[in-house]
């Protein structure tokens, strides 16, 4: 090994709202964590997830206006040197929380190869995308680019050795579809909302691209040939950027860190023994007296079936005209894995468009190893 070896940690931290970052701060301020070690924050937000929740561009701003001084860059250079993902919704039993991740160099490379493989985490982000470039071709092919980007900045060789890809991309709103007609071209759709399902989806395409589990995806593929999806990827829409920003999670050989991470995929919304079988890739079960000092956080994504049905029985997420069916998701799933995990403050995302089974979708586990 000619690598220096590398460390990951990780912590949950909870929030009293969007703009809360006093938890944090406390660490930072009593010297628990660097904050020039901070590589990606994930946050789950209590908004609407949808078009126009700006409780994820708050959670955003407040965190790099409070990091700045730490940092001694301006806000905007700290986005573009830290990936923030947040995802909103709360509902059900699903906690406000923040995963931070951190990054510095570990011990010697032979104690690193001995320690077996541990968590990594690699960070990459794309270009800015035209309005018409986005649920398209070359959104697939950027992300994969930097999946591919983020994994060499993980240290990590295998694709089995990634586990979790969190993906941060774009949606259209009416002034960026009205910006690409004005240049004669024509968007994917003309729905915001329908637009995040099209970003979700293309940008866990390329994932699997990326990973080599599909070789090639053509871009009127997505949202329509449901036999494609990636088996880790977890993306998740918001109205705060134009490009996306990458976070590949797994193990490495090179990772002197306390952590290992695992997953599974669940094939629908109730698929309990998945949820199980996550936990138990990184020697977790429910009944262990460790679970609650070992177990970090857990990772899912959630979807109504776009069949209308859980395994045989007629579901109304689809038709509901009050809540949208990305909030029945998250809410379900949120509760099933909460029940599991023994608290509601797990990272459950809407919209699982090509990640995982129809109706299904990935779940990862970090916990100490």
């Amino acid at each position: 090994m000619t690598e220096r070896p590398i460390t990951a940690n990780v912590l949950r931290i909870p929030t009293k709202g969007p703009g809360d970052v006093s938890g944090l701060m406390a660490l930072i301020e009593g010297g628990k964590v660097a904050a020039s070690e901070i590589v990606a924050v994930l946050g789950k937000t209590e908004g609407n997830g949808g078009v126009n929740d700006f409780t994820r561009e708050y959670a955003v701003a407040a965190l790099r206006e409070a990091l700045a001084p730490h940092l001694g860059l301006t806000p905007h250079a700290v986005e573009e040197r830290i990936a923030f993902v947040m995802s909103g919704g709360t509902e059900g039993v699903l906690s406000p929380h923040v995963t931070v991740f951190t990054r510095g160099q570990g011990a010697d490379a032979a104690e690193a190869t001995a320690s077996g493989k541990r968590l990594s985490i690699g960070v990459a982000q794309t270009r800015d995308f035209l309005p018409e470039e986005i649920g398209r071709a070359p959104q697939i092919e950027e992300t994969a680019k930097a999946v591919r980007l983020a994994m060499r900045d993980a240290k990590i060789d295998d694709p089995d050795d990634v586990h979790f890809v969190q993906i941060k991309c774009p949606l259209l709103t009416s002034e960026r579809v009205e910006a690409a007609h004005r240049r004669g071209r024509k968007t994917i759709t003309a729905s915001g909302y329908a637009s995040m399902g099209y970003s979700r989806g293309a940008s866990a395409l390329g994932v699997a691209v990326a990973l080599g589990e599909h070789e090639h995806v053509a871009e009127d593929q997505v949202l329509k040939d449901w036999s494609l999806s990636s088996s880790v990827a977890s993306s998740s829409a918001g109205i705060e950027l134009m490009h996306n920003v990458v976070i590949v999670l797994g193990n490495s050989a090179y990772s002197f860190s306390p952590f290992v991470i695992g997953h599974a995929v669940m094939r629908d919304a109730i698929d309990l023994p998945a949820v199980l079988q996550a936990l138990e890739s990184v020697g977790l079960a429910p009944a262990d007296a460790a679970m609650n000092s070992r177990l970090v956080n857990i990772f899912a994504k959630a979807e109504a079936s776009p069949d209308g049905a859980v395994r045989g029985s007629r579901h109304t997420m689809l038709d509901d005209t009050d809540i949208s069916s990305t909030r029945h998701a998250r809410a379900a799933v949120g509760g099933l894995i909460g029940g599991v995990a023994g608290t509601g403050a797990v990272y459950v995302s809407g919209g699982a468009e090509h990640q995982g089974p129809p109706g299904g979708g990935p779940v990862a586990v970090i916990a100490r190893a």
